[in-house]
């Protein structure tokens, strides 16, 4: 997410305060005709394959200078004539995505880091098309995209394209992309004013595979945030169809057809786990009265090492294709600083062995959901016994403080959706449907 500072004030939540905007994106689906179906695909053809033209230039060493390589697209018009039926804004776009994927390379190459030079994109990929605002026409819920070509030479009239929902206001940029079902959508891009800081005290998360998030606050209060609980039941299905797809021949009608249905179920199932995410994401940034929010920085790969595969032989998928780890900390990082909250990481290790009570360390394997203390004998879930370690490691950078107390009951969850339960200390009980209105 990008930011834009401007000198002009605004009231929000009644604190004055300099103009700080977030740049955000809105998708939308697409209703389109054959005929602006194939434009489409022809003009992403044409600007992936000139994308792809200089590519292998610059790996057959060709040096890379913006301003002269970009003089050189009136000479691929002339060897390709059909690059005139693209609209030039796209052209011109394919440039300026080649030369921030060099910059990248060149700022990894002074780091130390991995190179990773620009790769060669497939043809089975879609080369998203970027539109300006200022060229695009809005006629109720229908967005004109232009084409390239003038009078009788143009050969693609402009692509009417149906929203399916409202585009937000002001818009400055319009991304049009592909799924692997077919659907076309349109990314609104546009900007929105940051809350003011809130005040308020802290919770901290512990992330685990079980439940998505497991919190606690200073007053003892205990979260838990469960996430997507469909995987399983679409991994089945998913290896059904792999199954069955394998024993066809290939491009055989059966073989496409099932390929269709696996792309059709995988698309649901991403789409659902997607949207469990933000609304975990949305009620802990935005419903939540705390202030600060902090997360361990987890490492999956820590997660299925070999003495956790004791009982657990599917803990790669889970972890890697079903949890979504990475992206539910991005989520949360752009909503928290939108909301006006503090987001920090504090490192997770041997969190889920030390005992919040006494400090003692002991092994706990991923299949002991309990934590059982040797010494002091305390009894608790892991991943709330975990969460205890993290709040008490960010509080002890900030200098002293009051640990809650660990006799403060734990309310169980039930695993029906993604919902908030939880108690404090005067057995004050608390249910936050995330479905509910805002």
């Amino acid at each position: 997410m990008f930011l834009a500072k401007e000198a002009t004030s605004l009231s929000q939540c009644g604190v004055e305060r300099e103009g700080v905007f977030m740049l955000l994106c809105k998708k939308i689906k697409l209703d389109l005709s054959e005929q602006d179906m194939a434009t489409l695909e022809f003009m992403q053809g044409k600007c992936r394959g000139l994308y792809n033209w200089w590519v292998m230039k610059l790996r057959d060493g060709e040096k890379w200078r913006f301003n002269a390589c970009k003089k050189t697209l009136a000479e691929s018009r002339a060897h390709d004539p059909e690059l005139n039926q693209v609209y030039g804004k796209l052209l011109a776009e394919v440039y300026y995505r080649l030369d921030g994927a060099m910059r990248a390379f060149f700022r990894r190459v002074a780091n130390g880091e991995t190179p990773g030079f620009p790769r060669v994109r497939p043809r089975h990929g879609f080369f998203t098309l970027c539109y300006p605002a200022m060229y695009l026409t809005l006629e109720g819920n229908t967005l004109m995209l232009p084409t390239g070509g003038k009078g009788k030479h143009k050969r693609f009239p402009a692509i009417r394209a149906a929203l399916t929902e409202l585009p937000p206001e002001g818009f400055r940029e319009v991304a049009i992309s592909r799924d692997g079902r077919g659907n076309y959508y349109a990314s609104f891009s546009y900007r929105e004013p940051e809350q003011a800081k809130r005040d308020g005290n802290t919770v901290a998360f512990d992330l685990g595979i079980k439940t998505l998030a497991t919190g606690v606050t200073q007053e003892g209060r205990i979260y838990h945030i469960g996430g997507f609980k469909g995987s399983r039941w679409y991994n089945k299905q998913l290896d059904r169809l792999r199954s069955k797809r394998s024993k066809c021949k290939k491009k055989s009608r059966r073989y496409l057809h099932l390929s269709k249905v696996y792309k059709r179920v995988s698309q649901r199932k991403r789409n659902k786990q997607r949207d469990s995410l933000h609304k975990a994401s949305h009620l802990i940034a935005r419903r939540l009265v705390e202030r600060t929010v902090v997360v361990g920085d987890l490492s999956q790969r820590h997660m299925v090492m070999k003495e956790h595969q004791e009982r657990n032989k599917a803990l790669n998928r889970a972890v890697y294709n079903d949890w979504g780890l990475y992206a539910f900390v991005q989520m949360l990082t752009y909503k928290c600083q939108l909301y006006g909250k503090e987001l920090q990481l504090v490192d997770e290790r041997n969190t889920s062995k030390q005992c919040s009570g006494c400090g003692n360390l002991q092994a706990m394997p991923l299949w002991k959901r309990t934590y059982q203390c040797a010494e002091c004998g305390l009894v608790m879930d892991r991943d709330e016994n975990s969460a205890h370690n993290i709040l008490t490691r960010f509080l002890a950078r900030r200098g002293p403080y009051t640990q809650a107390c660990p006799e403060c009951d734990v309310l169980q969850v039930t695993q029906s959706g993604v919902e908030v339960m939880g108690t404090s200390c005067e057995g004050q009980v608390q249910q936050l449907n995330l479905f509910e209105g805002a």
